[in-house]
């Protein structure tokens, strides 16, 4: 129902969509004008010397080889794979029509971004 959620949750996928914009634009869609959408999403440094680590090369390489080709098999084809970065996810967000986002927290293994109208 259009505007009616409070709380949405992605988990490690938005990557993998063939058109991140569009699934995010249906989220701001989805929630009332104060909802917050939780989107939790691989870590990655916006710069890739920055990821050239033990967990950024193993995420580089299931990135390559899974995210960035199920992506590309989609309508759009994006392919943001999973070292998107942050800066990356909020122009998709931003452009979605998301004004405010802040990490929440991070882990060596993901980022939790709130995101809100």
């Amino acid at each position: 129902y259009p505007g009616s959620y409070d709380f949405v949750t992605f988990f490690d996928c938005l990557h993998d969509m063939g058109d991140p914009v569009g699934a995010a634009r249906h989220v701001r869609s989805s929630l009332k004008p104060d909802g917050t959408w939780m989107l939790v999403e691989p870590f990655a440094h916006d710069r890739t010397e920055d990821n050239l680590n033990l967990v950024g090369r193993v995420f580089y390489g299931a990135s390559t080889l899974i995210c960035t080709q199920a992506s590309l098999a989609q309508e759009v084809g994006l392919a943001l794979g999973a070292q998107a970065g942050e800066a990356r996810l909020r122009e998709v967000l931003t452009e979605a029509g998301f004004g405010r986002v802040r990490r929440a927290t991070e882990t060596p293994f993901n980022m939790v971004l709130e995101v809100r109208v």
